[in-house]
């Protein structure tokens, strides 16, 4: 089964979660989100799954420089539409596993998930 990797190559937990796969043996695909952009209906469907407040990232910088008004999402359809145009705000790293989405990054989390 493939295992898809999405974040930002630069981001530390990005690289720990990639190492963390080198280590284990397990081939992975890895989608840059700088790079490549976020895309609506994935997003939508990760959020079917984990729910869009888990996928926001509300701590980093960029959310914080965002305009207060900008910053106020209150549902999952404006969470998607903020993701899309600033995928910075998506939490990292996203892990397709088959039926499973991952967010973050746990070793024991993915210990039990993917392998």
């Amino acid at each position: 089964m493939t295992i898809e990797i999405y974040g930002i190559p630069n981001c530390g937990t990005v690289k720990k979660a990639r190492g963390w796969l080198e280590a284990a043996g397990l081939a992975y695909q890895f989608h840059d989100y700088k790079r490549e952009g976020a895309d609506a209906a994935r997003l939508a469907r990760w959020a079917e799954r984990v729910g869009w407040e888990r996928l926001l990232n509300r701590a980093g910088t960029t959310y914080r420089k965002l305009p207060a008004e900008v910053r106020d999402v209150q549902d999952r359809d404006a969470a998607i539409a903020l993701m899309v145009a600033h995928p910075s705000l998506i939490r990292r790293p996203v892990v397709e596993h088959g039926d499973d989405v991952l967010v973050g990054f746990s070793s024991d989390m993915w210990d039990e998930a993917l392998r």
